[in-house]
């Protein structure tokens, strides 16, 4: 028995060689189960038929297995099957492993990492207990069967020997053949395997070609920085001779995350000069509740972002922020710097850096009832000119101006439901202002002013229900009033007006706080909703704008000027079998739109489409000198589990052209990934001509983690 007993230990000892020294040193129990087991002589110990001997989450199968005290061998008839949780599977004919567990031999086996990459070998030979080395062998991620018997790829080498500490594949004499016929040779390579996170080493390269740059090639190389860090360095060489070097470094911390991206090139596109971009982003809890997030982008030129396809951004924005948000109070303090690539736009007259404070505090008045809150805003916008007029750029805004203005700020809403079922509300807020203007000669003093606001407002619901359909209609009307002012501030931050469905009942159209909507005005519309037993739901918006007096405020602005405002319209549709379509629309009462949007998507478990059209006026005010007419579709096809098509398109009416469009399309299998992409950006500038991007990666999956959600793309093997 007690030879039995040591024959137990050396089995349980088995599965600790195959899976790593580390599990060796565990003290779970194996047992072992057979048909027969039997002590021959005084020195030998067979267990045989059905044989399976189980330690932890570690299980073997085989026929036989027979212990030799005198030579301390375990022997091993297969077949042999071996497996180890979900990530480690060894398949072999026979096997002999000495009982120090830390040298043995399996002949005719194969290894599967990760339940994908498989080593195949004419035999394993495990080494001291931390590396198994496999000779003449074949590595694929790719389903190999009777109907498919050549995978798609393969590396064929003379011996591969994986470390079980360090987790990576060493290759000797490695020959990289696709679907049997060989490509290149490496006499050395080392690779990750399945079960490794991170490692430095090389990454799927990428093949991009471009009208302005031509066809060039990325390369990144990964390196691990310790457990929480890493760089990527992708050098980018194309035929234009552009020479880049693009960068991303992370850092992981106890309290947050940081991160550089970027690029530095010189290519042929601006001879002489070294062109380059920077994008860092920041986010850290700094105790108390207290978020501290920031970025910082810069670029060298204005058609570098594009030229290299990083990013479409034709403004930067820089900028810090203190943020913390309780259930009843809000607390942020921001500044940003802004860098406009737009050649319209002069950096020297935009307001270039600006710096916010906001807090809120939201509570019960006892005596009031209802909901009430205060607010602090601290806002100040900084232009680098100093000239204070307008030199004529005909923008109609002071070249220099800078603005700094402090809001204190009392809101109060209650609501009251009569036993008719009329909804009464009475809102109100009281505005304490101080305004300084700089550098504008117009405004040589600051200006305190206090802007009481104050609304009532009827709602009526009414509700009908039958078993075809609930409807749910609401009357509703809001009188609100501001009183008119004498004083004239500049308005810088309120020069983008909307009319919609949230903030047709407002008290305030504008959306900064250097303005206020004044005098006495009417917010009427109705609302209609219609759910449908059988699972779609109609909703209708409808209102507009009534103003006592046209005190001049909204001049300009089409669909809001005047006494009357334009019609809104707004109506969603959905379907129950996905499908939505909204519409929001301005017109007036001729019917003539100031602006019209429509926009339908619908979606599937292998379909998204998404399509818009718009229509806007042309508005000086609101810097677009032309009418907009566009249409756009967003589209991607899951043809079946292999394939991905995807089209995105912006489609110029008023130009009878085509603005962007790109097109994609995405092959995956159990152990490749391709993805291919054409775009077409049809707009120029002096900075950027129209240019065509086209861009190709391959990938080889199964080597390092996160691979697993791949497996459900193998292919087929019937028959």
């Amino acid at each position: 028995m007690r030879r039995l007993f040591a024959s137990l230990i050396a089995l349980a000892g088995l599965f600790a060689v195959l899976i790593g020294p580390a599990r060796a040193q565990q003290s779970e129990d194996a047992v072992l189960l057979a048909d027969r087991v039997e002590i021959a002589g005084n020195d030998r110990l067979i267990a045989s038929g059905n044989v399976e001997v189980i330690q932890g989450t570690t299980r073997m199968t085989a026929s036989r297995i027979v212990y030799d005290q005198s030579t301390n061998m375990l022997v091993i008839d297969g077949p042999i099957a071996l497996t180890d949780g979900a990530d480690t599977v060894i398949l072999a004919s026979d096997a002999a492993l000495s009982t120090d567990l830390r040298n043995g031999l399996l002949r005719s086996a194969r290894m599967v990492l990760g339940q994908q990459l498989q080593l195949a070998a004419a035999e394993i030979n495990r080494v001291n207990g931390r590396y198994t080395q496999l000779y003449k062998t074949v590595a694929s991620t790719c389903q190999v069967c009777g109907k498919r018997p050549v995978p798609l790829w393969q590396i064929r080498a003379k011996r591969i020997i994986h470390d079980e500490a360090e987790q990576q594949l060493y290759f000797d004499g490695a020959r990289f053949e696709v679907a049997g016929v060989p490509v290149f040779y490496l006499p050395r390579l080392r690779l990750p395997d399945p079960t490794l996170k991170r490692a430095t080493g090389f990454l799927s390269p990428t093949f991009r070609s471009t009208d302005a740059l031509g066809f060039g090639v990325k390369i990144p190389y990964f390196i691990t920085i310790g457990p929480h860090a890493d760089l990527t360095l992708t050098p980018y060489l194309s035929t234009n001779s552009t020479r880049t070097l693009e960068y991303r470094f992370r850092r992981a911390f106890r309290a947050g995350t940081l991160s550089f991206e970027g690029a530095v090139s010189e290519d042929d596109i601006r001879e002489g000069e070294l062109r380059s971009y920077l994008f860092t982003e920041g986010a850290f809890d700094i105790g108390r509740g207290y978020t501290l997030t920031f970025d910082i982008e810069t670029v060298s030129d204005t058609g570098y972002l594009l030229d290299y396809d990083y990013s479409d951004k034709d403004r930067l924005d820089s900028a810090a922020e203190i943020a913390r948000t309780r259930r009843d109070e809000n607390f942020r303090a921001n500044i940003t710097a802004y860098r406009s690539l737009r050649d319209s736009e002069s950096n020297q007259t935009q307001p270039t850096v600006t710096a916010d404070l906001h807090y809120e505090k939201r509570f019960t008045p006892g005596w009031l009832g209802g909901s009430a809150g205060f607010t602090f805003d601290l806002h100040h916008h900084y232009r680098r000119s100093d000239i204070d007029i307008d030199s004529g750029d005909d923008d109609l805004v002071v070249d220099g101006r800078d603005v700094t203005r402090a809001t204190a700020r009392l809101d109060w809403r209650r609501d009251w439901l009569l036993d008719n079922g009329i909804m009464i509300g009475a809102l109100g807020a009281l505005n304490f202002d101080y305004t300084q203007v700089n550098d504008d000669a117009a405004y040589t003093d600051a200006v305190f002013e206090v802007t009481p606001q104050a609304a009532v407002e009827l709602r009526w619901p009414f509700i009908r229900r039958s078993p075809l359909a609930t409807h749910i209609l609401e009357p509703i009307v809001q009188l609100a009033w501001t009183p008119e002012s004498d004083t004239d501030l500049p308005n810088d931050e309120s020069t983008l007006l909307e009319l919609d469905e949230g903030n047709l009942f407002s008290l305030d159209r504008f959306p900064g706080g250097d303005v206020y909507e004044r005098g006495l005005r009417a917010n009427v519309g109705v609302r209609w909703t219609r759910f449908d037993a059988n699972g779609w739901t109609l909703g209708v918006t409808l209102g507009r704008i009534f103003r006592f007096d046209d005190l001049g405020q909204f001049d300009g602005y089409p669909g809001l000027d005047g006494t009357r405002s334009d019609w809104l319209a707004a109506v969603q549709l959905q379907l129950p079998n996905r499908l939505t379509l909204t519409n929001r629309a301005l017109f007036d009462d001729d019917f003539s739109f100031a602006k019209n949007e429509l926009r339908a998507s619908w979606s599937t478990d292998n379909l998204s489409l998404a399509g818009s059209y718009i229509w806007m006026e042309a508005n000086a005010l609101e810097n677009r000198p032309l009418d907009v007419n566009e249409i756009t579709l967003d589209s991607a096809w899951q043809v079946d589990d292999n394939w991905l098509l995807s089209l995105d398109w912006r489609y110029d009416v008023e130009q009878d052209r085509a603005a962007e469009a790109t097109f994609g399309v995405e092959w995956r299998n159990e152990c490749v990934e391709v993805d291919f992409s054409v775009s077409r950006r049809f707009t120029s500038s002096t900075a950027i001509d129209p240019t065509t991007d086209v861009g190709l990666q391959v990938s080889l999956t199964g080597f390092g983690a996160g691979r697993a959600s791949q497996r459900h793309l193998a292919r087929g093997c019937r028959g």
